[in-house]
């Protein structure tokens, strides 16, 4: 039968039977091509891991009916993956046999599913875009760009080298659990009720004494009203049968005023309060307590610190530290890529972002060999090697390489092979050998058929 059609139309048997395997090739071709495109939009229609969500709903007349409609959107809000969301049920059916369409309870301003990937699901293994499936992507539809309150960024913040501090000095007024003792610069009075001349207002001296009628020089700090009042009275005895002598304090703590006078800043920033930074030693200065390590520490931490120490110097006060401004942290990212240079991270910050930061990636760019170096919390060097390419090009949507950048990272995007080439050549020959002998003359010549030659 083949023959005589190949006869009929005048081609040869053997011309005939390539032609037909030609055609079923083609046609093979075009079945393969469209059950590859009804797989794939197959594969578009938003699913979720429930496969069905029974919906009750009730007729005129108080009847009810069931009907069971697929679960394929993700969910609104905090709702669990696999509620079911409809869209307007078909009006063209009776009332107790309308189905529920899905996607009716989605926002307005977000009314389509979204596919994607949680990148926390592969824990075991990287996730590719074939495990896409509908996700809760719009929670807050036209308020994402504020609506995410997300985790803090650390438990709890370190102080570390130039970090800037504000301290705020309070007066307690607490009642004191130990009798108060004189200081240097108190002012007391002492009163004789048997003779008048003995009554004097007197200051502390920087010695720690006082100077008082007949007796001359006399200790009063370190010791508490009543001590010095019994010391004066006795030392008196040797002159007055009954001395009588009263001690009464007139300003005293004045150790805690000299340190409200020194970080007094209600003439300029406000309050009694006093800036510091941590300096390379990780220290911090201080007035009366000096030098107090803080690096290393929180600020909770380091309100303990100066209470305890400042308690020892003085009773009555209580300092807050305030943290004001952080050490700036930058990371640095060369190589090829549009403007290389350093950037703060004023955030967190991922290996993509900074390339992003530097203005993306060059031609030649060498993105799948991208290295990250590191200092450790010693000082020593660190390294790693990062395929970015997957993920910048699409392939990847969640690439264990997307990693997070510390303080002082350095992003390099190495040159491919053939730029490195290309940078021998142009080395070479472009500024070396042609450099050095510039070829200006072009000679041509041809063989003609004769093999002469022109």
């Amino acid at each position: 039968m083949s023959k005589t059609i190949a006869r009929t139309i005048g081609y040869s048997p053997a011309v005939w039977t390539r032609a037909k395997r030609r055609s079923a090739g083609l046609l093979a071709f075009v079945c393969l091509a469209a059950v590859a495109n009804a797989w794939r939009l197959w594969d578009d229609l938003p699913r979720s891991s429930a496969a069905v969500t029974k919906i009750t709903i009730t007729d005129d007349l108080g009847r009810s009916s069931h009907s069971r409609a697929p679960s394929r959107v993700a969910p609104v809000g905090n709702a669990p993956v696999g509620d079911a969301y409809a869209t307007a049920p078909d009006r063209s059916l009776p009332r107790a046999e309308r189905r529920i369409e899905l996607c009716q309870a989605l926002s307005p301003a977000a009314p389509y599913p979204i596919k994607g990937l949680d990148c926390a699901d592969g824990r075991c293994g990287e996730l590719g875009w074939g495990a896409a499936r509908p996700i809760n992507w719009q929670r807050y539809a036209q308020g994402e760009y504020v609506g995410h309150e997300r985790l803090a960024h650390v438990a709890h913040y370190r102080l570390r080298v130039d970090d800037d501090l504000a301290f705020v000095f309070r007066l307690t007024r607490d009642e004191t659990a130990t009798p108060y003792k004189l200081n240097v610069g108190d002012e007391i009075r002492i009163e004789s009720v048997n003779d008048p001349l003995l009554n004097r207002d007197l200051v502390i001296q920087p010695d720690g004494s006082i100077t008082l009628r007949l007796l001359g020089q006399v200790p009063a700090t370190r010791r508490t009203v009543a001590q010095l009042r019994d010391e004066i009275e006795h030392l008196y005895e040797e002159y007055y049968k009954t001395p009588a002598i009263t001690v009464t304090p007139l300003r005293v703590n004045t150790r805690l005023e000299d340190l409200r006078a020194t970080v007094d800043s209600r003439f300029g920033f406000g309050g009694q309060s006093r800036l510091a930074r941590v300096t390379p030693e990780g220290t911090i200065q201080l007035p009366a307590v000096g030098s107090v390590p803080a690096q290393g520490l929180t600020l909770d931490e380091l309100k303990r610190e100066l209470d305890e120490r400042y308690a020892q110097f003085v009773d009555g006060i209580e300092i807050t530290p305030v943290l004001t401004q952080r050490a700036a942290r930058y990371v640095y990212v060369v190589g090829e890529v549009k403007t290389p240079g350093r950037y703060e991270l004023t955030g967190p910050t991922t290996a993509m972002q900074s390339i992003s930061l530097a203005g993306g990636w060059n031609y030649g760019g060498n993105l799948w060999n991208t290295v990250v170096f590191r200092r450790g919390d010693d000082w020593r060097l660190l390294a790693t090697r990062i395929d970015l390419r997957g993920p910048l090009y699409g392939k990847r949507p969640c690439p264990a390489d997307e990693i997070w950048l510390n303080d002082s990272d350095i992003v390099v995007v190495p040159k491919t092979g053939i730029l490195v080439a290309n940078n021998v050549i142009d080395l070479l020959f472009t500024h070396g050998l042609y450099g050095i002998v510039p070829f200006n003359t072009v000679t041509s010549f041809s063989i003609t058929k004769f093999g002469a030659l022109h």
